[in-house]
């Protein structure tokens, strides 16, 4: 298996760049994107990067990377909230996974404080804009070495 990592971006994430800047950055997805594969290049990993605004296809892309990747991070953006069907995707892998957030949710509504997906994956990460997606990478990378 090589150094797969499945990045997996939840909905409106599509709209970053444009959607509430001043919470989520001035950089589209597109730019987060570029800079995860240039940094993947840099680690030794392959980057798989993905954005649906439907929570079944998120389901099947968990699943998938359960059985292709040796890491997923995945920034489930509102389902993070929400999912019961993504944490429990989350639970059935037997691989390193990063829960990403570009905010940090803690110093938003109250409702954007409980995580349904925490408990299923191995880290979280947020609050550190689009560069959280880079430290998730380097995270995993010292996993994927040790």
């Amino acid at each position: 298996m090589s150094n797969l990592i499945y990045i997996l971006n939840g909905p409106n994430l599509n709209k970053l760049g444009t959607r509430e800047p001043e919470i989520y950055g001035s950089q589209n997805l597109e730019d987060i994107k570029n800079a995860c594969k240039n940094l993947g290049d840099k680690l030794g990993l392959e980057i798989e990067f993905r954005q649906s605004n439907q929570e079944g296809e998120l389901v099947d892309w968990i699943q998938e990377a359960g059985e292709k990747a040796q890491g997923l991070v995945l920034n489930a953006a509102a389902y993070t909230h929400t999912s019961v069907a993504l944490l429990d995707a989350l639970k059935t892998l037997s691989i390193p996974s990063v829960e990403v957030h570009l905010s940090n949710v803690h110093q938003r509504e109250d409702f954007r404080h409980k995580s349904y997906i925490s408990p299923g994956v191995t880290g979280i990460i947020a609050g550190f804009g689009a560069a959280s997606y880079d430290l998730a990478l380097h995270a995993l990378a010292n996993i994927i070495k040790s």
